[in-house]
This record gives structure tokens, C-alpha cells and sequence, in this order.
């Protein structure tokens, strides 16, 4: 069973289908006992990195997230889900993160491209991960996002992106993965990354 935390955000009923799609049992919940016994956990996140690290605190499940890192559970964070797994972010202030992995999330330069970056975006660079077999460099996924990752733990960084700037857009460190743009909104090449984080 995998469990998508309910912590207040994130499109959560679409992710809960694109797992149905790929024949993955996956249920959407705020239950502390099923999260912890799950045995997958997805993270997602929508909006402010302050907002929802505060939800994830307030809801108590950062420590299940902690808890199951720390007993090597797959953990898959989408989106902020993925930022919150940093140190700290400086969106609306400096909150922090998990610190699953060291970095911080800071916003894309003024002089780049539009902000936020919408739309369709590769990921380049990949070094061999589970939760990318089968996708090859090059390959489009769905990014809605303003704020990027800032990391000097370059054994973390998975894939990359550019807009304006490099940035890593898949990150991974023991069992805890995650990636930066909306697999349940990229088609294909989305379940296909859902259906390899489900075989982890």
C-alpha cells in the first residue's frame, strides 16, 4: 500500500489516480496509523513552502516522514514535497525544512525567463535512479513552480533542469526521492516514474 499524506495541500486525488493507472494500490489519507503502516509514502505539495511546512508540522506527519527515512521506507515528495525534504526555504521568509537532504530552496533569478515556469520542461543529466528506469535524458515532464533547489550535495542531485538557470529536478538520497515537477500531470512518462517509485 502506498500512502499520499493529506496534510491540507496538494492535488491529491489526481495523484491517487495516476497510481489507480498504473495498477498501483495507493489511498489518499490523514490517518497517522495508516501512514506509518504503509509501505510506501508520498509527499505532495502545492503552493508557499512556508505554508506547507507549517500543515505538515501542525498534522504531526514530518515525523512519519523522519521515521520512515530513518527505517529506509520509500519516500517520494512531488513538488514542494520534494523542497520540504531540504533545509529550509526562502519563500515569504526562511522556514525550515525537513533536512532530509542539505540545500535550500531559493526563487529563480529576476533577469531569467517568466516566473513561475508553467508548462513542459526536460530533465537532463540523469544518473541511474530506480525511480527513473526506462525514462531517457531528454525526457519532458510538467513543471509549475517559482522557487528552486540550491544544493552543494551534488551526490543527491539525480537529474537537472534548465530555465534561466540549472537546477536540480530530481533528487534522491538513501530511500527518500523525490522531484520537482508533477508526474500525475506528465503523461506517459509521469506513471511510468509513479510505476517505478511503486516497484522501489
Amino acid at each position: 500500500m502506498i500512502a499520499i499524506i493529506d496534510y491540507g495541500v496538494g492535488n491529491l486525488r489526481s495523484v491517487e489516480k495516476a497510481f489507480e493507472a498504473v495498477a498501483s494500490s495507493a489511498l489518499v489519507t490523514g490517518d497517522a496509523g495508516a501512514i506509518r503502516e504503509a509501505d510506501r509514502l508520498v509527499l505532495p505539495g502545492v503552493g508557499a513552502f512556508g505554508e506547507c511546512a507549517r500543515r505538515l508540522r501542525q498534522s504531526g506527519f514530518d515525523e512519519l516522514v523522519l521515521e520512515a527515512a530513518e527505517h529506509n521506507k520509500p519516500v517520494l515528495g512531488l513538488c514542494v514535497g520534494l523542497q520540504l525534504m531540504f533545509d529550509e526555504g526562502h519563500e515569504f521568509g526562511i522556514h525550515s525544512g525537513l533536512g532530509l537532504m542539505r540545500g535550500r530552496i531559493v526563487r529563480f533569478p529576476e533577469a531569467g525567463p517568466h516566473v513561475p515556469q508553467i508548462g513542459w520542461n526536460q530533465i537532463e543529466d540523469i544518473k541511474p535512479h530506480p525511480l527513473l528506469a526506462g525514462l531517457s535524458n531528454g525526457t519532458y515532464f510538467y513543471f509549475v513552480h517559482s522557487y528552486r533547489i540550491e544544493t552543494e550535495q551534488r551526490d543527491v542531485v539525480v537529474a537537472e533542469t534548465e530555465y534561466g538557470i540549472r537546477y536540480p529536478s530530481v533528487c534522491a538520497r538513501g530511500s527518500v526521492c523525490g522531484v520537482q515537477f508533477h508526474p500525475e500531470k506528465s503523461q506517459d512518462a509521469g506513471l511510468r516514474l509513479l510505476a517505478n517509485f511503486a516497484a522501489m
